[in-house]
C-alpha cells in the first residue's frame, strides 16, 4: 500500500534499486467507484520511468488506493489527458425538463393568484367566533298569595301572548270583589239620597222666598192701613182704637217678614250641608270603586299569563304549591332575540350600523341566516363588568380588548330554536364594494341589493 502511494506521488524513482515485492491491494468502495468513473486515459497515469523498470501489471493496482478522511484527492496534473464529453457539465433542469418546469411555474402563478383573490375577498369581511345569542329572559312570579290550582303548560313549550301559565285559587279574591261591588252600590245609593235631599232643599228655599214676598206684601198693606187710620184718628173721623190696632198689625207683619227671611236663610244653609253630604257620598263611591278595581286586579292575578310570545323554561310551578309574591314559577324567554358579537377593537374600523351580516349557528351548521348590525357598544366589555380592570396600578400588559356589537336577525325561521347562550359565528361585510371573487362568480348582486336596502333605511 505504501508502494502504491509512493509510485503515485512520483517517489518511485527513489526506490528503483530496491527489489519490489508486489502484493494485492483491495481498494475501498469509494476508491473503486472513483476508478470506474475515470476514463482509460486517467486510469493509468503517465509516468517517466527507466526502461529497465517495467511494472505495468501493477499500474492498475497503483491507482486503487483507498480514500481516507485525512488525505484529500490529488489535483489533476498538467500532463494529464483532457476529460471526455461525459465529464463535461450537464445541462440545467429547465433545459432537460422544459414542460415540467413550465408546469411548475404556471402552478406557482395560479397559487399566488388564488391566494391574492382569497386575501382580497377576506378584506371585505370581519368575523369572530366569540358571539352568542342574547335576549331579556324574565322570571314569572305571582303578585298574590294562594295555592296553585293548575299548570296547563310544560317545559320548553311555546306560548303566545295571553296564554295561561298557571292558575291560583281565586275564591277569597272573588269574595273580596263581591264585597267591593256592594260598597260601590251603597256609595251610589248615598249619592242618590243626597241628591234627592238637595232637590228638596232647593224647593224649600223657593218656598221660603215666596213666604218672604208674602210677608212683605202683608206688611206693606198693614203699613198703609196704619197710616190711613192714624190720619182719621187725628181728624176725629176715626177712632183711636182702630189706629192702634192697625199699627200693631204693622209691627206683626214686619216681624213675619223677618221670620220668612230667616227661614229662607236657614234653607240656603241646609242646602250647603246637603252639598257637602253629596260630595262625601261621591268620595265614598270613589273609594268603593278603587277597592273594586283592586279586587278585580286580585282576581285577574289569580291567572298568570304570558305577556309576550316566548317559551317556558325551567318550570317549577306545581298544582298544590303555595305561591307567594316574588316566588318564581318559571323562567320565560321571549321570541325577540339578537346576537352579541364580541369583536376585537382592531376589527371595528370599518364597522357601522346597518351593515349586512351572515352567520351560522353551531347547533344548525347547515343553515346560514342573515341579519344586520344594530349598534356598537360605546366601550369594551370589561369596562362594564362587575370588577373593571384597573390599569393604573401594577404591571401593565397590553391586551386587545373586545367590544360587544349588537346584531339583529332578519326573519329567523320558525323551525329553528334560538335561545340565549347559543354559539354563533357571524361575518360582517364592512366593505360594500364587490371583491374580485364576487365579480368573477357574480356573488356580489345579493349583497348589493341588501346594502342598498340598509343604507336606504338609514
Amino acid at each position: 500500500m505504501l508502494d502504491a502511494e509512493y509510485s503515485e506521488s512520483g517517489l518511485e524513482g527513489h526506490f528503483s534499486d530496491t527489489p519490489f515485492q508486489p502484493y494485492e491491494i483491495t481498494p475501498s468502495g469509494a476508491s473503486m467507484e472513483r476508478l470506474l468513473r475515470l476514463p482509460k486515459s486517467e486510469s493509468a497515469p503517465s509516468r517517466t520511468r527507466e526502461p529497465a523498470r517495467e511494472e505495468k501489471p501493477q499500474a492498475p493496482d497503483q491507482d486503487k488506493k483507498p480514500e481516507t478522511k485525512d488525505r484529500e484527492p490529488k489535483k489533476a496534473d498538467q500532463n494529464d489527458e483532457p476529460k471526455t464529453e461525459k465529464d463535461k457539465k450537464s445541462p440545467g433542469f429547465l433545459r432537460r425538463r422544459p414542460l415540467l418546469s413550465l408546469s411548475l411555474v404556471c402552478l406557482a402563478a395560479i397559487v399566488v393568484a388564488c391566494g391574492y383573490v382569497w386575501w382580497e375577498n377576506a378584506e371585505h369581511f370581519e368575523s369572530t367566533d366569540d358571539a352568542f345569542i342574547a335576549s331579556r329572559q324574565i322570571a314569572i312570579a305571582p303578585q298574590i298569595t294562594g295555592y296553585v290550582t293548575s299548570v296547563p303548560v310544560t317545559d320548553n313549550q311555546h306560548l303566545a301572548a295571553g296564554d295561561v301559565i298557571a292558575k291560583i285559587d281565586d275564591r277569597n279574591y272573588q269574595a273580596a270583589l263581591d264585597q267591593a261591588n256592594a260598597q260601590v252600590a251603597s256609595a251610589k245609593a248615598s249619592i242618590a239620597n243626597a241628591e234627592a235631599q238637595t232637590d228638596v232643599q232647593h224647593a224649600q228655599i223657593e218656598a221660603g222666598k215666596a213666604q218672604v214676598e208674602q210677608a212683605k206684601a202683608t206688611a206693606d198693606f198693614a203699613k198703609q192701613q196704619a197710616s190711613r187710620y192714624g190720619q182719621l184718628a187725628k181728624t176725629g173721623a176715626g177712632s183711636v182704637e182702630n189706629a192702634q190696632q192697625y199699627t200693631s198689625q204693622l209691627g206683626q207683619q214686619d216681624a213675619a217678614v223677618k221670620t220668612a227671611q230667616a227661614n229662607e236663610l236657614v234653607a240656603e244653609r241646609q242646602l250647603e250641608a246637603l252639598k257637602a253630604q253629596l260630595q262625601s257620598a261621591e268620595a265614598s263611591l270613589s273609594v268603593a270603586d278603587a277597592q273594586r278595581e283592586q279586587a278585580l286586579l286580585n282576581v285577574s292575578y289569580t291567572t298568570v299569563n304570558a305577556a309576550e310570545p316566548g317559551r317556558v323554561v325551567n318550570l317549577t310551578a306545581e298544582p298544590g304549591e303555595f305561591a307567594q309574591p316574588g316566588t318564581d314559577l318559571t323562567m320565560f324567554v321571549p321570541d325577540e332575540t339578537w346576537i352579541v358579537a364580541n369583536f376585537k377593537e382592531t376589527q371595528l374600523d370599518q364597522m357601522r350600523p346597518g351593515q349586512p351580516v351572515t352567520f351560522t349557528i353551531d347547533a344548525y351548521p347547515e343553515r346560514e341566516l342573515t341579519g344586520r348590525v344594530a349598534s356598537v357598544q360605546p366601550g369594551s366589555g370589561t369596562a362594564f363588568s362587575l370588577l373593571p380592570a384597573q390599569n393604573a396600578t401594577g404591571n401593565y400588559v397590553k391586551v386587545v380588548q373586545r367590544v360587544p356589537v349588537k346584531i339583529v336577525l332578519d326573519n329567523p325561521p320558525p323551525d329553528v330554536t334560538l335561545g340565549p347562550g347559543m354559539s354563533i359565528e357571524p361575518t360582517v361585510r364592512t366593505d360594500p364594494r364587490p371583491s374580485i371573487w364576487e365579480k368573477l362568480t357574480g356573488a356580489a348582486e345579493p349583497y348589493r341589493r341588501r346594502l342598498e336596502g340598509y343604507w336606504g333605511r338609514l
